[in-house]
């Protein structure tokens, strides 16, 4: 018997554009037929792909709000169906009138990120791409908001395909080669199977580094700033910041509690922590502070311990490296303006005032390759945890087959392997709870 057709995709719609008040407001519709809810809203089926005035109606006829009316027809849209958009004021009342007009018709409010999960169902995007939406939406800088839009386009996916093409060759020879074991090394030499190994490799790395960099650009950077009381940490982050954020005395422990700020050093967004000082107390409430303090360090990227230039970093300091965990660490020697020093660096360490400001386009600086950024954000995209992690996966398994290019089976295992964590980028292959998950997080309307 035969398997009876797949189901039409059912009507969805949403607001398409942010909660609050503007000037235009859209109310977008997706599914498989959307000629008779267009039809009842608007009187008529406008032509697909023209902009049409409108009045959109309720029920008895009478007019919700007028604007314009544009439909497409599938699968020439975004999401591969027919889809209608209506684009009247952006009043949050008029809109949820129309919204609950589609709705009425037989269409239901879409899930949060369903129209672009169906774009990636229906093909039009593949899964790195469809991340890419929400990356733009939320980008929170320009350097950002391009790395997104080069994910979006398929810059990301272009180069994980390539990867993806380089494996599949691979394989193949490989796999070719197995029926025929007295032959299979010195066949895979003449065809420099080896050398294609090398150069895969070498890709490989290159899209590393760019997915770390756009990866950087997305999530940004946590830096907490440690030390004893009265070192400078507020006046620092005060600096950094460029506005008085913390409250800055010369009373020691003015700073009970974890006082956070974000900042962007060419375009990568750093998230300060200041925190209490580290010191023995009897103070309940400044112990509660210090107990944050650790906490905030646990999670940072990089830890800044400032000690007071004029006396460098002593015992307790010393105790205070000792239980930092395994982040990135630079000491600032503050308050140059006092000791007559000039702002300078030396490995992981800088000299300058969090008062007058000197020295603190050095740290800037010292941030940033704390961070990992090479200042090549041009050719970044714009990577989550779960495209590093698979990234690193291929990388682990390239390497282990580099160690059994002397147990073909192995190899052409391990080669395999790396084709599908690469694959998963794309969502070539993904699980359907991978999916959920990752779509879940979008805005409703998107």
């Amino acid at each position: 018997m035969a398997n009876p057709p797949p189901a039409k995709p059912d009507l969805i719609a949403a607001i398409a554009t942010a909660p609050g008040r503007g000037g235009v407001g859209v109310v977008r519709v997706s599914g498989a037929d959307i000629a008779p809810l267009a039809t009842a809203i608007l009187g008529r089926l406008p032509a697909p792909r023209r902009a049409t005035f409108a009045r959109f109606l309720d029920a008895a006829g009478e007019t919700i709000d007028e604007g314009i009316a544009l439909v497409f027809a599938a699968p020439h849209s975004f999401t591969g169906e027919a889809v209608l958009e209506l684009q009247g004021h952006g009043g949050p009342v008029v809109l949820n009138l129309i919204l609950q007009r589609c709705i009425e018709l037989g269409a239901r409010l879409a899930e949060p990120g369903e129209f672009t999960r169906r774009a990636y169902l229906n093909g039009k995007l593949d899964l790195a791409q469809a991340e890419a939406v929400a990356d733009v939406i939320d980008a929170a800088s320009s350097e950002a908001a391009r790395s997104a839009v080069r994910s979006l386009s398929g810059a990301f996916s272009a180069r994980i395909a390539e990867l993806v093409e380089a494996l599949t060759r691979l394989r193949m020879l490989v796999e070719a080669t197995l029926d025929f074991p007295e032959e299979e090394i010195d066949f895979l030499q003449q065809a420099d199977a080896f050398g294609r190994l090398d150069r895969i490799d070498v890709g490989l790395r290159a899209v590393r580094t760019q997915a770390k960099q756009g990866a950087l650009l997305r999530e940004g950077l946590t830096v907490v700033l440690i030390g004893q009381p009265n070192v400078g940490k507020s006046s620092l982050l005060n600096q950094l910041a460029g506005f008085e954020a913390a409250i800055v005395t010369e009373i020691a422990g003015t700073t009970r509690d974890t006082v956070r700020e974000s900042i962007q050093i060419e375009g990568v967004p750093l998230h300060i922590v200041d925190t209490a000082g580290l010191r023995e107390t009897e103070d309940a409430v400044e112990k509660i502070g210090i107990a944050r303090t650790w906490a905030a360090v646990e999670k940072a990227d990089v830890a800044l311990l400032l000690v007071d230039a004029a006396h460098g970093a002593g015992a307790r300091e010393a105790a205070i490296l000792a239980r930092l965990p395994g982040v990135a660490q630079l000491t600032i020697h503050n308050k140059i303006d006092v000791t007559g020093e000039v702002p300078r660096t030396t490995g992981n360490e800088i000299w300058l005032s969090a008062k007058s400001g000197a020295g603190i386009e050095l740290l800037r600086g010292q941030l940033l390759g704390a961070a990992g950024w090479q200042a090549a954000g041009e050719g970044a995209f714009m990577a989550r945890a779960r495209h590093l992690e698979a990234l690193d996966r291929a990388a682990r398994h390239l390497e282990a087959a580099r160690l059994a290019t002397q147990q073909l089976e192995l190899f052409a295992e391990e080669l395999r392997l790396a084709q599908g964590a690469l694959a998963e980028i794309t969502g070539e292959f993904t699980a359907d709870d991978l999916l959920g998950e990752i779509f879940s997080k979008f805005c409703i309307g998107k």
